[in-house]
């Protein structure tokens, strides 16, 4: 551009710059206000991205209150129950909820121990091996029959409670229709909400002890012309454990996997129910296991007690008559460790 020199007089000399031109200027300002935009939404976006991340990792950290929570809980909580029964007026009991239950054990495996266990809460009541009879079995409208009569409250044991039962059942051995009719009964159980608290021995050598010595009672009567299952003093316990049954060496392995199996199958085929796995070993060993059968009941926590007294306590040696035998055909097996558990 040309400059322009103005002279005001002799002795003032102006320089004057050149003009600029406008749409230069302009376009400086608009390339700068792109640049700070470009920069401010730049920011803006990182935030929000933070914001989100952060977000999402709180949604995945939290529980979600879906069906899987339900899911989860439905198992600890038992079904709530209030049976009319058709004998008596439970009066101001009527509002009072009952939970239903079945004890499924076997022969001489600590049931009759652990029932008595139950009816020392004063809110239980267990009503015995009450399928021992053969009528109440032979079919399946029996077994029905019998299952509605006890759940209903309309069964009278000692053991009873009725009015004010928190809850009511029995137990059940496994050979006593169980097994047959387990599908039938299993639907059963679950349409009527019963809680199925399993009852197994580990040690399946002693459990074999004692159904002999059991069996030999019926007969022998050793305590004074009287067959009993079950003693409430170590006096009587010494005089039912003086008999030593003989066991069969050559079968024994067969016949405790067929015991074992028994136990494994009746699991599967009730795995679908509501139910606890107890072992008897485990209930003398450690009675915090009682707090967990109370729980699995939904009643109010009390200490149980137990008049009933163990019959063969001590080494398996006292009370098997041909222990050498026995001794040998299981050293050395998985059953091994039956020749020296004490329980």
């Amino acid at each position: 551009m040309a400059e322009y020199i103005c002279v005001f007089n002799k002795d003032t000399l102006l320089i004057k710059p050149s003009k600029k031109s406008p749409l230069f200027l302009r376009t400086i300002v608009l390339l700068f206000a792109m640049v700070c935009g470009i920069y401010i939404c730049t920011v803006c976006i990182k935030q929000i991205s933070t914001t989100v991340t952060k977000m999402n990792i709180q949604v995945i950290q939290s529980p979600s209150p879906d069906a899987n929570i339900i899911t989860q809980l439905e198992p600890r909580i038992p079904t709530l129950h209030y049976p009319k029964p058709e004998t008596f007026s439970r009066g101001e009991c009527s509002k009072n909820p009952v939970r239903f239950f079945v004890i499924l054990s076997m022969q001489r495996s600590g049931s009759g121990w652990f029932e008595t266990l139950l009816n020392s809460h004063v809110n239980v009541s267990s009503n015995g091996e009450i399928f021992s009879l053969l009528e109440r079995r032979k079919n399946i409208s029996n077994i029905v029959q019998t299952l509605e009569k006890v759940y209903n409250l309309d069964w009278f044991t000692s053991a009873s409670k009725n009015e004010c039962s928190a809850a009511v059942g029995f137990k059940w051995m496994l050979n006593q229709g169980l097994v047959e009719h387990h599908k039938e009964i299993v639907e059963y159980f679950n349409h009527r909400g019963v809680s199925v608290i399993f009852l197994f021995r580990r040690n399946l050598l002693r459990r074999m002890v004692s159904v002999l010595a059991n069996s030999y009672d019926r007969y022998a009567k050793l305590l004074n012309g009287t067959h009993k299952s079950h003693v409430h003093s170590q006096q009587e316990a010494t005089a039912l454990s003086s008999y030593k049954p003989i066991i069969n060496s050559a079968s024994l392995i067969s016949d405790l996997k067929e015991i074992g199996s028994a136990a494994v199958k009746a699991l599967e085929y009730f795995n679908s129910t509501r139910h606890l796995v107890l072992y008897y070993e485990d209930l003398i060993m450690n009675r915090m296991k009682l707090k967990d059968v109370q729980e699995f009941l939904g009643i109010p926590q009390m200490e149980l007690t137990s008049r009933q007294v163990k019959i063969h306590k001590g080494p398996l040696s006292d009370f098997v008559k041909n222990w050498d035998d026995v001794n040998k055909t299981l050293t050395g097996t998985e059953y091994e460790s039956f020749l020296r558990a004490d329980y």
